[in-house]
């Protein structure tokens, strides 16, 4: 069980039977009455949020029975996009509304966790970041800083990206997963 205490963004938790990621936790103490934490959680199938309140040091919530496994992105087809498992080779298959936004990260071979939540997969962890190409941009003009020297960048996953007025079509880019920004120029 997990006490009021552990909570903190991304931790997943068990709650009424279904599993919830916190997005959002904040301890309010307030001046007259018992402290609280107010939460907003994202439940990992249906991708719902809703808000909830704990009585701090009082309520619990339970641990869930979930377990990652290394797999790798193959190939995108009409019902979603399918994974292979790196122990037992077998093929994994999520649909669009369980990658979400992950999508625009996804490129073939890369290593991925899928997150399995009472033996069936329901959701991906990305690396932190990753290497993608630039496919599209507009050339940078010397001296175009009234847009603080950014320009968008098309990536080859179809990820718009701000990047610095020096960035060329076919270059790779090291990208943030968690932000979906430009971190720098991959050397090569």
């Amino acid at each position: 069980m997990y006490q009021t205490t552990d909570f903190r963004k991304g931790l997943k938790i068990e709650m009424e039977g279904k599993l919830f990621i916190i997005v959002e936790s904040t301890h309010v103490n307030p001046g007259k009455g018992s402290a609280f934490v107010k939460t907003r959680l994202k439940n990992m199938e249906t991708g719902q949020v809703l808000e909830r309140t704990f009585k701090s040091g009082v309520d619990t919530v339970g641990k869930p029975d979930f377990e990652d496994k290394e797999c790798e992105y193959m190939y995108e087809d009409p019902e979603g996009f399918n994974f292979m498992d790196q122990n037992t080779y077998e093929t994994i298959h999520l649909n669009f509304d369980q990658i979400g936004d992950a999508k625009n990260f996804l490129q073939e071979g890369i290593k991925i966790q899928v997150l399995y939540y009472n033996g069936k997969p329901i959701s991906i962890d990305l690396p932190n970041f990753v290497e993608l190409s630039v496919t599209e941009t507009d050339p940078g003009l010397k001296g175009d800083t009234a847009s603080g020297g950014k320009k968008k960048a098309v990536m080859e996953t179809g990820l718009q990206v701000n990047v610095p007025l020096f960035i060329k079509e076919g270059e790779k880019l090291k990208i943030d997963t968690r932000t979906g920004e430009f971190v720098e120029r991959v050397k090569k």
